[in-house]
């Protein structure tokens, strides 16, 4: 399939030398009469379409010629210095050619004077001349306009190619986008699970001696959060984790108690939007997973409050001072979920000691 910018650049390319052609065949029907001119004018003629071309085929591909400014230099002379050795104001032809190279490849502010002196030129040169009104107004409008129409063509081309680059961009963006969402789902997602599966499995080793009953009921139970997680899996896949602040507190209490934490819970009476919602529940799993992992308490609690149209989450626990309330990654994945709710997050440590956990969002 042809991209858009090929297919851009090969229009632009098919009409810039058509405008070449007729300017050609144009300049060499006043030149024809005589051996003489007709020869010089062709040789002429054929320097301003070749020099035009090595121009504007580096311009389409948003380059400057190898030789760049000579080959521009080289344009002007070839368009302006036959005027002195053919009759009639040869550079009429040539010069819309040379505007059009003008445009392209200096600054505009610069390259609009040029054509407008340009314009000038080709009128007073063709002023004495016969018919000079209608070929005065034919010739030297045709400075302008030509030139105006080879930057412009020229300049399609390349935008086109930039939009197709800035849409390789755009893809490549949104990929990488979807690799860091599935990275921070399952390692909050998965975090929490595994952690429960290891400290019910080691439970149920240890009682499996005394009391096989208990051990029985914690692989059980084992068995249920390892299904939670495989289904986890499936729905980070599909991109949808649909997640509720009251449930994670839920889960949250019985892993914390299951591995020897005493958790107190004070939810405010409220029901925040989804995403406000779909944030603090995150937090309350990363949170509660590190807790588990790394610290050491013995007592955690988690609290909610509404104020000023914000419903702030609190996660304390009186684990050691160098034991954080979430590991850097988590921090970092729960920072990015406040923000995207419009909310923010903190966390250090709290006023008795232990880690304390902040975030705050819309109500």
């Amino acid at each position: 399939m042809t991209s858009t910018s090929t297919s851009a650049r090969r229009m632009a390319s098919g009409l810039l030398t058509g405008v070449a052609v007729a300017y050609t065949v144009l300049g060499l029907l006043y030149y024809l009469a005589g051996p003489l001119p007709g020869l010089l004018a062709t040789l002429v003629m054929l320097a301003v379409v070749g020099l035009h071309y090595v121009n504007m085929r580096a311009g389409l591909r948003g380059e400057r010629p190898a030789r760049f400014p000579l080959t521009l230099v080289l344009q002007a002379l070839v368009t302006f210095v036959p005027d002195y050795l053919l009759p009639s104001g040869y550079s009429s032809v040539a010069a819309p050619l040379l505007a059009g190279s003008v445009l392209v490849f200096l600054p505009l502010r610069w390259g609009v004077p040029l054509v407008g002196v340009m314009t000038v030129y080709v009128g007073g040169a063709l002023w004495m001349g016969p018919n000079f009104a209608v070929v005065t107004f034919f010739y030297a409008l045709s400075v302008p306009i030509t030139g105006a129409m080879i930057y412009a063509l020229v300049r399609l081309a390349r935008v086109a190619a930039e939009l197709e680059e800035a849409r390789a961009e755009l893809a490549e963006a949104a990929v990488l986008k979807e690799r860091l969402r599935i990275s921070r789902d399952l390692h909050d997602g998965l975090g929490r699970s595994l952690t429960a599966i290891a400290l019910k499995g080691d439970l149920a080793s240890r009682l499996l001696d005394r009391d096989p009953e208990s051990a029985r009921s914690e692989v059980t139970e084992l068995v249920s959060v390892a299904r939670e997680a495989a289904q986890d899996v499936r729905q980070v896949a599909r991109g949808y984790r649909e997640l509720s602040l009251a449930g994670e507190v839920d889960r949250a209490v019985a892993l914390l108690e299951s591995s020897g934490v005493r958790c107190q819970v004070h939810l405010a009476d409220a029901t925040p939007p989804k995403r406000s919602d779909d944030a603090l529940a995150w937090a309350v799993r990363e949170a509660v997973t590190n807790i588990v992992r790394h610290s050491r308490a013995t007592t955690c609690t988690i609290t909610t409050s509404v104020r000023d149209g914000r419903l702030r989450l609190e996660v304390a626990n009186d684990g050691a001072g160098d034991a954080p309330v979430v590991s850097r990654g988590g921090l970092t994945g729960l920072a990015e979920r406040a923000a995207q709710a419009g909310g923010t997050l903190t966390a250090g440590p709290g006023e008795a000691g232990g880690f304390l956990l902040v975030v705050e969002v819309p109500a």
